[in-house]
C-alpha cells in the first residue's frame, strides 16, 4: 500500500475513534477508490471493504480476485458464485475483531441497498450512520496532491472552455461545439465528464439537455463543462453572446459576478456554508431577481463532481482549510435567456482560492 494510502487509513482510524466508530463498510464506490486505489466491477455480486481500528480487508467474488489483486494488497476474503457470501462475509467480521454485541458501524450511502441489508443482518445490534464525519469528513480536507491535480484540471478545462467559445458560428448546433470541447479534452489526455451548451432561451434551463438548437444572432451562449485528468474533474461555467448581446444581458452579467465576489469573500475558514450561499443570494435578492435563482449557491468537488461541502441555504458545514466547492450563482429568465457564472474554489491559506484562471468576462463572438 502506498504512503498516500497508509496516511489515508491512518486519519480514517483517527476519525473512527474521535466518533467512536467501531467499523467502517464501504462498497465499490468513489469511497473505496479513495481509500483503496480500487474501483472493482459493480454489479449484483456484494463487494465490501470493511475497516476496524485493527484490521482492513475485502469481501470480494472469487472471480475478481485476480484483476483487484493488481491494485491492493489488502487481504481478500472471496466467495464462490457456488457458495454465496454468507461464510466469507463472516470470516471477514471476525478478522476485524469488533464485538459484535452492539457495534457502531459507518455505511457508505452510495452502496447497493441488497448489500447494506446484508451487512446489517449479519450485526443486527449495530447502530449505523453514514459517511459525513469520517470518510466523507476526510474526503472533504483536500491535501496538497488533490490541490494539484484539480488546479491543472481546471486550467485544462480553461483552454476547453475557450476551444468551444472559439467553435461559434452561425448555425452551428449546442451539440456541435460540444463535440468540439469533447475532442479537445480527448486530445490532451482528458476524459469528458459532462458538457452542457445553451443557446439563447436554453439558458433558461439549469440543466438543459444539449441539443440540435441552432446559433443565432443576439443569442446568449451558456457553457458549462468538465473534465477528469490525473483522477480529479474540473466543472466551470462562462458566458457569451453572438454578435448584439440580448437586451439585459450585461446588467444580469454584472450581478452574478457581484454575486460571485460576495460569495468568495465570505468563503473563509469557520464561515458557514449557509453564510456563503446568503452572499450570493442577498446580492441577487437586491438586484430583483431572487426568485430568478433556482437552485443552491455550489457543491463540493473531488473525487466526484458533488460531493461534500454543499453550499445550501440550509448547511451548517463548517468551512475549513482544504474544503473544495463550486460557487455558481445564476439568473434563469424564461423565453429569453439564462446566464449562470460559475467558479471552482480551495479553502487555502485563509481565504477562497480559485482554482481556474480563466477570467468571468463575457464572451463576445461574431
Amino acid at each position: 500500500m502506498n504512503a498516500t494510502l497508509q496516511t489515508r487509513l491512518a486519519n480514517l482510524r483517527a476519525r473512527m475513534a474521535a466518533t467512536a466508530t467501531d467499523l467502517v463498510v464501504i462498497g465499490p464506490s468513489s469511497h473505496m477508490l479513495y481509500l483503496a486505489d480500487l474501483s472493482p466491477h459493480g454489479d449484483e455480486r456484494p463487494v465490501l471493504l470493511m475497516i476496524s481500528q485493527s484490521f482492513a480487508g475485502f469481501l470480494m467474488p472469487a472471480l475478481n480476485v485476480d484483476s483487484a489483486r493488481q491494485h491492493t494488497d489488502l487481504p481478500f476474503f472471496p466467495w464462490a458464485d457456488a457458495d454465496g457470501p454468507a461464510d466469507a462475509l463472516e470470516q471477514l467480521i471476525a478478522a476485524t475483531g469488533i464485538d459484535r454485541t452492539a457495534p457502531s458501524i459507518v455505511l457508505d450511502e452510495t452502496m447497493r441497498a441488497d448489500f447494506t441489508l446484508l451487512v446489517l443482518d449479519t450485526l443486527p445490534g449495530a447502530s449505523r450512520r453514514f459517511t459525513n464525519d469520517t470518510v466523507g469528513y476526510l474526503r472533504s480536507r483536500k491535501d496538497n496532491a488533490e490541490y494539484d491535480a484539480l488546479k491543472k484540471s481546471a486550467v485544462l478545462n480553461d483552454a476547453a472552455m475557450a476551444a468551444g467559445f472559439a467553435a461559434l458560428r452561425p448555425g452551428i448546433t449546442e451539440r456541435e461545439v460540444a463535440t468540439a470541447i469533447r475532442d479537445f479534452y480527448k486530445a490532451n489526455g482528458a476524459t469528458t465528464e459532462f458538457c452542457s451548451v445553451c443557446f439563447g432561451p436554453n439558458g433558461a434551463f439549469p440543466h438543459h439537455h444539449t441539443g440540435e438548437t441552432r446559433l443565432a444572432e443576439g443569442d446568449a451562449v451558456l457553457i458549462d463543462t468538465g473534465a477528469r485528468i490525473h483522477g480529479y474533474p474540473s466543472d466551470m461555467t462562462r458566458v457569451g453572446f453572438y454578435g448584439t448581446a440580448p437586451e439585459g444581458f450585461g446588467q444580469i452579467h454584472s450581478i452574478l459576478d457581484r454575486a460571485v465576489e460576495a460569495a468568495i469573500a465570505a468563503a473563509k475558514p469557520g464561515t458557514r456554508a449557509s453564510e456563503v450561499d446568503k452572499a450570493a443570494r442577498d446580492v441577487i435578492t437586491a438586484a430583483g431577481y431572487g426568485p430568478n435563482f433556482l437552485h443552491r449557491t455550489g457543491h463540493g468537488l473531488g473525487i466526484d463532481i458533488h460531493e461534500t461541502p454543499y453550499i445550501t441555504a440550509t448547511s451548517d458545514t463548517v468551512l475549513e482549510e482544504g474544503m473544495v466547492f463550486s460557487i455558481e450563482p445564476g439568473i434563469y429568465l424564461q423565453g429569453r435567456f439564462g446566464l449562470r457564472l460559475e467558479e471552482i474554489v480551495i479553502i487555502r491559506n485563509g481565504v477562497a482560492e480559485i482554482l481556474s484562471d480563466m477570467p468571468r468576462t463575457a464572451v463576445a463572438v461574431g
